[in-house]
């Protein structure tokens, strides 16, 4: 469960995440590791959003916002999974804070 604030909080299931192999530097490693993250949120059928907060947020997502109504957030910034995995959830709530305004 990712928490955006006391109210709301956004599921398991309508969160999934795909890792592939991170572009730039990164010594021998990057070539080896998936470390990359596509952290997939599943907005549109979200129960945990009102239609209002989906419509903002759809605004704010832009490209990143899918056909199919959902929003992908990629990280690969970071050598580490976990690293890039928290970036990405970071700023999947950072974007959901700005639509719920």
């Amino acid at each position: 469960m990712l928490r955006i604030t006391d109210e709301v909080a956004i599921a398991d299931w309508e969160l999934s995440e795909t890792f592939t192999r991170a572009s730039g530097p990164g010594g021998q490693n990057v070539n080896k590791v998936s470390t990359a993250v596509a952290l997939r949120f599943e907005a549109d059928r979200s129960p945990s959003l009102i239609p209002e907060v989906k419509a903002r947020l759809r605004r704010l997502a832009g490209r990143r916002w899918a056909l199919d109504g959902a929003l992908t957030i990629t990280a690969e910034r970071h050598r580490s999974q976990a690293l890039n995995r928290a970036e990405a959830r970071e700023k999947l709530r950072e974007l959901i804070l700005a639509a719920l305004e």
